[in-house]
């Protein structure tokens, strides 16, 4: 398997490290979208969502979550001796197949500071859905549950 995130976690591909831990790495991400941009990943491979243990997605969330507040944090400093990124928002973002723009086919969650002005947003348009087609595909997501 030749798989860069892989190659990070055992330590033969470099990588700026913020955390790890026995289960993840958080790392800073080579083509950032805003300063700061980092990434979690669990240690153990897997390609996609369908292979992720589901205990390796909570670790990875909760990482997640810590680096969301550590780009939010001050630290108790004051402004003039803050270094680094002070995010007033981040944006947790999965991409889940090349359809969702998944580049890396190892799990990876992105952890991206917001500013404002920074220029990253999502640029899709949200549309107005009627209640009936809603609760149609409310049902048919139900009944594939069932199924998994």
């Amino acid at each position: 398997m030749n798989c860069v995130f892989c190659a990070i976690v055992a330590g033969s591909a470099e990588a700026s490290i913020v955390h790890e831990d026995e289960h993840t790495v958080a790392f800073m991400d080579i083509r950032p979208f805003t300063p700061g941009h980092l990434l979690v990943v669990p240690k153990v491979h897997a390609s996609g969502l369908a292979d992720l243990d589901p205990e390796d997605g909570r670790r990875v969330f909760a990482v997640g979550q810590r680096m969301a507040a550590a780009l939010k944090s001050d630290g108790g400093v004051p402004a003039e001796l803050r270094d680094g990124p002070r995010a007033d928002g981040v944006n947790l973002f999965l991409a889940d197949g090349a359809l969702a723009g998944q580049e890396v086919f190892h799990v990876h969650l992105h952890v991206i500071p917001r500013t404002a002005g920074d220029g990253f947003g999502l640029r899709g348009r949200p549309v107005s859905a009627r209640r009936p087609d809603l609760d149609y595909l409310a049902g048919s997501l139900r009944r594939r549950l069932d199924g998994i």
